[in-house]
């Protein structure tokens, strides 16, 4: 599955006729250079285990998830957030070439997605469901609000539930849509209500286990700048290392148990990258 998105990926290369001398390459560079994609791969394998007939035209959705990933990764890296050198394995946008491209890219990445979406091969209440759960998780009461409140209290301690809340807006409720979306596709509306609850707390071990990382993997192995949330509101500046792994062993076993609780089809689909997903920080 992750070889056919790859291969989608790169046979659908964004085009912008312009006079300017590298806006279009930019806009591919750091979208194709590589990542987990591990939000696009849930999508599509909740689609596989439920109609896979039609995980061929759902490509194009997961696409424009990757797509606003990007756009979140490339503004993330800003000097005026994280400040980041390395994304993907790759110098990030701003490094590579200027502090406005790498906006301006993020912005047409997040903006793209929607077009994206608009047009796919779905009936337009789908079409319209998927935008909404894409929007409302990745915009002003999801992602976003996530990275502002991230920002917005650097430098100032909060309580480990208020970090769980920056983190499931910021992290886990994009991923969560993608779940959902995949539901939707289906059809399994009722499906995509439970697929989402256990995404928050999917999304939520995958922001954990990043903060582990962080602190224990180069910035070479993990394929971005580590060791640079020495300001942030991470588990392992507010808990310390000890208890963030004790967070994240505990919350993945609550994890197993409700993935255990859903039905063989997609356990069967899902079940190799939960795996791989929920014992990464265990590596």
């Amino acid at each position: 599955m992750l070889n056919k998105f790859e291969f989608f990926l790169s046979t659908n290369t964004i085009v912008s006729k312009s006079i300017h001398p590298h806006y279009e390459k930019a806009l591919n560079e750091m979208l194709k250079a590589g990542g987990k994609r591990f939000r696009p791969m849930l999508l599509l394998n909740v689609v596989k285990a439920y109609s896979p007939l039609l995980v061929k035209n759902a490509m194009s959705v997961a696409y424009a998830i990757e797509l606003l990933h990007t756009y979140s990764l490339i503004h993330d890296d800003l000097p005026s957030m994280d400040n980041a050198d390395l994304r993907r394995s790759m110098p990030t946008l701003h490094k590579t070439y200027d502090e406005v491209t790498a906006i301006l890219v993020g912005d047409a990445l997040n903006t793209y997605a929607f077009e994206v979406l608009s047009e796919t091969s779905f009936s337009d209440s789908t079409k319209i469901k998927l935008i909404k759960s894409l929007s409302k998780n990745g915009g002003l009461n999801g992602m976003v609000l996530g990275q502002a409140i991230d920002c917005h209290f650097e430098n100032t301690p909060l309580s480990v539930d208020d970090v769980k809340t920056l983190h499931k807006n910021k992290t886990a409720k994009l991923i969560a849509s993608s779940l959902e979306m995949g539901a939707i596709i289906s059809n399994e509306i009722d499906l995509s209500k439970k697929l989402y609850k256990f995404g928050l707390d999917l999304g939520l071990l995958f922001q954990i286990q990043d903060d582990i990382l962080d602190v224990t993997q180069s910035s070479e192995l993990a394929g971005k700048t580590t060791n640079n949330d020495g300001d942030k509101n991470s588990f392992i500046n507010i808990i310390g290392l000890d208890d963030t792994i004790k967070e994240a062993n505990e919350l993945s076993e609550k994890i197993e148990l409700e993935f255990n609780s859903f039905d063989q089809r997609l356990k069967d689909t899902l079940s190799p990258l939960i795996t791989k997903y929920i014992n990464r920080h265990k590596d």
